[in-house]
């Protein structure tokens, strides 16, 4: 675990998996200029990413963890967060939010060739992870005053089928309705959490790559995602975090439990 602290950082906590690349680490240095204390969850701890910090003058924590191994995981965060209840200044935190934001493709191919471990990490990472973390979350922080939040990355995919990609689209559509389930439960209570499944849209990533460098006889839809680079349809890493930070500071943040961030 690494840390930095300098002194003008704000109330808030932010947890997020998935802060080494991508959108993720994106969210991580806007909601470390923005003054955010954050904690990062990654298999790797990017350099820059500290030194973002330092030179915003926020505090960031650091843990290197496979998100497949999320039991575990689940533990050390509520532990973590029983011991956290009051930020850097001593006050109560104003808000505290976890962002699962952690995915991973399995194999692009037909779902008959599809490799068990493959598999198992695809839905541990995609959907286990953010329900583990989830209700370690909420256990922790049930007594808190601070706003709570769940924001839960999806995908259009989670919505619409695609050939070759059904551990992924099962995963997101799982953390859909997850999402929906637990909108219902935080609702009865008092000081329940707000929570959201969203989909940000097609981002310029790795996993785009991925899709594109696929075999186009494991890939019918290979086709369609060159289009939407060679088209300029991609939002950039930065732009996409923007919007979903922007939908997570909405008031209205929670009203739907499954959401697009382009609605």
């Amino acid at each position: 675990m690494t840390m930095a602290t300098m002194p003008l950082m704000n109330n808030h906590l932010t947890i997020l998996t998935g802060s080494s690349r991508g959108m993720g680490l994106a969210m991580a240095r806007q909601l470390l200029t923005q003054g955010h204390t954050v904690l990062g969850i990654s298999r790797t701890t990017p350099d820059t990413l500290m030194q973002h910090a330092v030179l915003s003058g926020a505090a960031l924590l650091q843990w290197t963890h496979d998100l497949a191994d999320s039991a575990v995981l689940g533990e050390r965060l509520a532990r973590w967060l029983t011991n956290s209840r009051n930020g850097p200044d001593g006050k109560a935190w104003a808000s505290v939010t976890l962002i699962n934001n952690a995915g991973v493709l399995a194999r692009i191919s037909p779902f008959s060739e599809t490799d068990a471990n493959d598999l198992a990490r695809a839905l541990r990472v995609g959907l286990e992870a953010p329900m583990q973390l989830t209700a370690a979350f909420l256990r922790a922080t049930g007594d808190w005053p601070a706003q709570r939040k769940v924001l839960n990355i999806s995908s259009g995919l989670g919505r619409r089928a695609m050939a070759s990609q059904a551990a992924y689209c099962a995963a997101k559509a799982g953390l859909d309705h997850f999402t929906r389930c637990l909108a219902l439960d935080e609702a009865l209570k008092s000081n329940g959490a707000k929570v959201c499944a969203l989909a940000p849209g097609v981002i310029d990533t790795d996993m785009q790559s991925q899709l594109r460098g696929a075999d186009k006889a494991d890939f019918p839809d290979r086709e369609n995602f060159v289009r939407l680079q060679s088209g300029g349809q991609l939002a950039s890493a930065d732009e996409a975090a923007s919007r979903v930070l922007g939908y997570l500071a909405r008031p209205d943040f929670g009203a739907q439990p499954v959401a697009d961030v382009r609605d």
